[in-house]
């Protein structure tokens, strides 16, 4: 009994930020972008042709940051760091979140209950997984990250679930 309960609560927590896209048709997708797609960023976009991306990232970052995917849990290099420092945009060098701000939430990927600045996070509702969530990327890039969800720690409550190939950890420097 307590492997199928490990086993259903592994299930769980795998799809609960997974981003794999399913065989949703392409005018779903548009139609969801134009009506939840959230992006105050006040500065500079980088827009790159799929080439370009190609050739700064190693196929698996592409195939997260460009494509939605996700990386398995507990597999991540920075699930276990615990430096001080910030958290770059692996596709842009944006800063997204601070250490401060990570926490162990026990899913597998780094997670954060804020981020640096709000407006250095786009978001969008998804139906991947066929119930709605609320998918996190780069605002300056569009760059995929990971999901954010309703149940992290105080003072947000948010737990900003996020793919470790997504980032670029910059330690703090010392004195």
């Amino acid at each position: 009994m307590k492997r199928i309960f490990i086993f259903a609560l592994t299930v769980l927590v795998f799809y609960s930020c997974n981003t794999k896209s399913t065989g949703q048709s392409d005018s779903n997708k548009n139609e969801s972008k134009e009506s939840s797609y959230v992006n105050n960023f006040s500065g500079e976009k980088v827009v790159k042709s799929d080439d370009e991306w190609k050739s700064q990232l190693t196929e698996f970052e592409y195939y997260v940051i460009r494509e939605k995917g996700t990386e398995r849990s507990f597999t991540g290099d920075l699930l276990t760091v615990k430096e001080e420092g910030e958290y770059l945009c692996k596709a842009c060098n944006l800063p997204l979140f601070g250490s401060d701000t990570k926490f162990k939430s026990g899913t597998g990927w780094p997670s954060f209950f804020k981020p640096l600045k709000e407006e250095n996070i786009a978001s969008e509702t998804d139906y991947v997984v066929g119930y709605p969530r609320t998918e996190v990327m780069c605002a300056r890039c569009d760059g995929h990250l990971g999901h954010v969800f309703e149940d992290g720690p105080p003072p947000t409550g948010l737990r900003y679930c996020i793919n470790s190939v997504s980032l670029t950890f910059e330690p703090k420097d010392k004195p």
